[in-house]
């Protein structure tokens, strides 16, 4: 009789070997692999499944219609702009992010608007009913709709779904259930994985919305790791701070919409409350009259945001000066203080240079560069930028300035907040209409002409006042 072929399988990121190491080759986790035995083989399988015909379900592209129904409203905005105009019926949805950032209570408040016209089942294997029921009550999500299960085998869930078929699937987390035929425990590569499977089988079979909570790493990527994100169908990702009440709903992967766009939230004693203009909230309480700091426009998919960049230039008592960027990309600090050195003379060996992007935004586009080289200046010279000035464009390596994308939505931005100048690239200026706005439109080739164009600003302020 064959004997049965035995594998192992790091449970850190799921890389199998022939034999038992004690360091997992891919990931370097140490005692991470862990003998798995194999599935029992279903009697159709093999030379049976090869005498299958599947011509009978074979359909042209032509004949599978579109209904206008095909997506849910999940009464949060911010949420359907993510998910690229609503939850897909049958789609499989993977909620990530860190302990106490707000996943649950998220999916808990939309029960309260999906539920005036839908049933929704919330799997929960982490809470009680008597839990769920506490932080229903204190986010006022009383929907009639809505029922609880409180198990962890996926068999028995999916069985469930299947007999009640609701509309709304909610499983709050995916690292509690278990499959009893692996022995492996529960959040295990093989438990997650198989329990996703069949999760999603069970989803496109009868065109439920499933909903599933998954648990962050300490590294910050979802733990299971990739093979869950490759099996569903969008991965979303809560951003922020868990202790300040900004919150970033960014969309990695989603197969009905666009990765670009992002959800902002404010967490407050009643919720997540959406943000409609996240401009202004990351712009209020902007210093005045304080060096260092600048405006600039950045884009989150078809979404334009002003977002303040501050800089601060001191005095370093070290042999190698200190160089700190949050929110900005670390090698991008350096690669601009070295054309700020080389082309226009400006000194920051000796200094220390703190780069900061406030309200936990992340600034990746390159659009960034010359506002971020306004602010560095500014924080050296000790010159405050005007309070309504406003600058984008891509710095190279020569000094020069760049073209950008999307520079109408941003000068529009720019405009209905109240700016009145805006500093960006000749080459962009020349493709734009400048009589369709009342904001300045001032142009530049290089850093020099943005720096000048900076001091002849400051001049017409101090005028004015």
């Amino acid at each position: 009789m064959a004997k049965s072929k035995i594998r192992y399988e790091c449970t850190a990121c799921g890389a199998e070997y022939p034999k038992w190491n004690g360091r997992c080759l891919s990931c370097g986790a140490w005692n991470s692999i862990e003998e798995q035995l194999p599935a029992a083989i279903p009697a159709n399988s093999g030379a049976a499944r090869q005498s299958m015909s599947l011509s009978s379900q074979i359909r042209e592209l032509a004949e599978i219609g579109t209904n206008d129904d095909i997506r849910y409203d999940t009464g949060v905005g911010e949420l359907n702009r993510v998910l690229g105009g609503g939850l897909v019926k049958g789609s499989v949805v993977l909620l990530g992010g860190e302990p106490g950032i707000g996943k649950s209570t998220l999916l808990l408040q939309i029960c309260q608007f999906m539920g005036e016209s839908h049933s929704i089942l919330y799997v929960s294997g982490e809470e009680s009913a008597r839990q769920i029921k506490l932080r229903a009550q204190r986010l006022h999500v009383d929907s009639e709709s809505l029922y609880l299960l409180t198990v962890t085998d996926v068999e028995a869930i999916c069985d469930t779904i299947a007999e009640s078929e609701p509309d709304v699937v909610i499983v709050d987390s995916i690292q509690t259930l278990h499959l009893s035929s692996l022995n492996s425990g529960a959040g295990s590569v093989p438990q997650v994985r198989e329990c996703t499977n069949l999760l999603l089988h069970t989803a496109k079979a009868k065109e439920i919305p499933v909903f599933l909570v998954g648990h962050v790493t300490k590294e910050g990527s979802i733990a299971g790791p990739k093979v869950m994100e490759h099996i569903v169908d969008a991965v979303l990702i809560f951003e922020g701070d868990r202790y300040q009440s900004c919150r970033i709903l960014r969309a990695v992967k989603n197969r009905f919409g666009s990765t670009n766009e992002i959800g902002v939230f404010e967490m407050s004693d009643r919720g997540l409350q959406e943000v409609e203009n996240p401009s202004a909230m990351l712009l209020e309480g902007r210093p005045l009259g304080v060096s260092g700091t600048c405006v600039c426009c950045m884009m989150e998919g078809s979404r334009p945001i002003l977002a303040e960049i501050q800089a601060l230039v001191s005095k370093s008592t070290l042999s190698s000066p200190r160089r700190t960027a949050t929110g900005f990309d670390y090698n991008r600090v350096y690669i601009l203080l070295a054309v700020l050195e080389k082309r226009l003379g400006l000194y920051f060996g000796t200094l220390d240079v703190y780069l900061n992007i406030v309200g936990g935004f992340r600034l990746d586009e390159p659009a960034g560069d010359l506002a971020v080289a306004l602010s560095l200046y500014s924080a050296l010279m000790d010159k405050p930028i005007g309070e309504t000035v406003m600058a984008f464009g891509e710095v190279g390596l020569g000094g020069e300035l760049r073209a950008v994308s999307n520079a109408a939505q941003r000068i529009q931005e720019a405009e209905r907040l109240g700016f009145t100048v805006c500093i960006l690239p000749k080459q962009t200026l020349r493709t734009l209409q400048t009589d369709r706005y009342t904001i300045r439109l001032e142009g530049a080739s290089n850093l020099k002409e943005a720096f000048r164009i900076l001091e002849k600003t400051a001049g017409k302020e101090s005028s004015l006042q």
